[in-house]
């Protein structure tokens, strides 16, 4: 195939998360084989730095780019719109990545030559919710670069180190129950990512610590490919460990969303840790790296690019399902813009709560301290030497009472 440009667009080119660094290894793979990349998001960030670093184009503003693109690679609707808006009659692959996120809403554009759902609940959510006839639909499983994650050394016949591993993940939510699981069982559990404050930059350097995995999606797939037995579990939910009896099914649905019915309860991560076997572990791991490498992935992806290019464009006006699409997304636009707003308005409120707060508790450290001041004062008259001598008057056995009944009279006689 001759090198191509290809213009691949992203909701957000920041922290790495699933479709970003999809993103980024599809490029870096172009740029291998001879082919012109180029990235494009509103919101560049930390994976723009890389591909950047890379020689890998990015762009926030479509205008700067001066040829048009052999074909748009689009992930996410509003910015796979902008690109065919931008270069008119530019054939566009738009990328299904998640059954629940608003983002991952197809495009239904002319432009759109081909659909691609990265496992068979996208495709449900292409075909059988959106209308896409099944023909339009590329099923492309989601890959591992071999050449960055590498095998662990085996396993252990038990586990002793385990990892919540989600952008998602904190250690005061679902990884409560993974980690009073693991701790039943003599398992050290650390939770890292976005959410946690300690996400890895390069998750391939860290996973060969750990013997066991709890994650999702592309994560959970990277983890299998290292060799580390893997629990699937998101804030979704959690599911079963992966085994070779069970891994097409869950290989075909992503390891993600359809497979999260499980509640985040200690009993189930329990009977999942129970179920370890270093041997299944390793079955799984053979089969992920041989049938879930980059590069064939890369292969297929080119040839549904040249398909993509050779297509006639679809049918209907461009203009009118632009419009159309902006229609669809709008009301979601402005109920979020509203939203912003209540942020802000509740943002101010706590801010006042949060003044009120502070001048309570500056309040009641004065009053603290007056108590500590009025303590210390007592204490010192009740040192006093004449205070001493009453107190001792006032316990003698004959003398004590008969004063104390002295003064109460006397008391009762300044009373009339």
């Amino acid at each position: 195939m001759r090198p191509i440009s290809v213009l691949l667009t992203n909701n957000a080119l920041g922290p790495r998360g699933g479709s970003e660094t999809y993103i980024r290894d599809v490029a870096l793979a172009l740029l291998r084989r001879g082919h012109h990349p180029v990235a494009f998001s509103l919101v560049p960030g930390e994976v723009a730095d890389e591909l950047r670093r890379a020689t890998i184009p990015v762009l926030d503003d479509l205008t700067r780019l001066g040829d048009p693109p052999d074909v748009i690679h689009g992930h996410h609707h509003f910015e796979t719109l902008i690109a065919v808006l931008a270069f008119p009659g530019v054939p566009a692959v738009n990328f299904c990545h998640g059954w629940v996120p608003w983002e991952e809403m197809p495009l239904h554009h002319p432009a759109v030559r081909r659909y691609v759902a990265v496992d068979e609940v996208c495709v449900d959510r292409l075909v059988r919710q959106e209308g896409i006839p099944s023909a339009r639909v590329e099923l492309l499983l989601n890959f591992v670069d071999l050449e960055r994650f590498h095998m662990r050394p085996p396993l252990p016949i038990r586990p002793s180190r385990a990892v919540v591993l989600s952008n998602a993940a904190t250690s005061g939510g679902y990884a409560r129950a993974i980690r009073a699981a693991c701790q039943a069982a003599g398992i050290a559990v650390d939770v890292v990512g976005r959410a946690a404050g300690n996400a890895w930059a390069i998750p391939a350097s860290m996973l060969p610590a750990y013997d066991l995995v709890f994650a999702k999606g592309r994560t959970a797939l990277e983890a299998l490919a290292v060799g580390c037995a893997t629990v699937l579990s998101d804030n979704a939910g959690a599911g079963p460990l992966v085994t070779p009896d069970n891994y097409e099914r869950l290989r075909r649905r992503n390891f993600g969303i359809r497979e999260l019915t499980n509640g985040h309860e200690a009993a189930w991560y329990a009977a999942q840790i129970a179920r370890y076997r270093a041997a299944d572990a390793a079955l799984v791991s053979t089969r992920v790296r041989t049938e879930a490498g980059m590069e064939p992935t890369i292969d297929r992806l080119l040839d549904i690019y040249r398909t993509a290019i050779a297509a006639p464009p679809g049918g209907g006006d461009a203009s009118r399902a632009a419009a159309f699409h902006c229609c669809r997304i709008a009301q979601q636009l402005k109920r979020s813009y509203d939203l912003g707003g209540q942020v802000e308005s509740l943002a101010a409120e706590l801010q006042i709560v949060r003044a009120h707060v502070g001048e309570c508790e500056r309040d009641l450290a004065s009053a603290r301290a007056e108590a500590q001041t009025l303590s210390q004062e007592v204490g010192t008259f009740r040192a006093l030497p004449t205070l001493r001598l009453r107190d001792v008057v006032l316990k003698a056995p004959v003398v004590g009472p008969a004063i104390q009944a002295g003064a109460r009279r006397f008391a009762k006689l300044l009373s009339q």
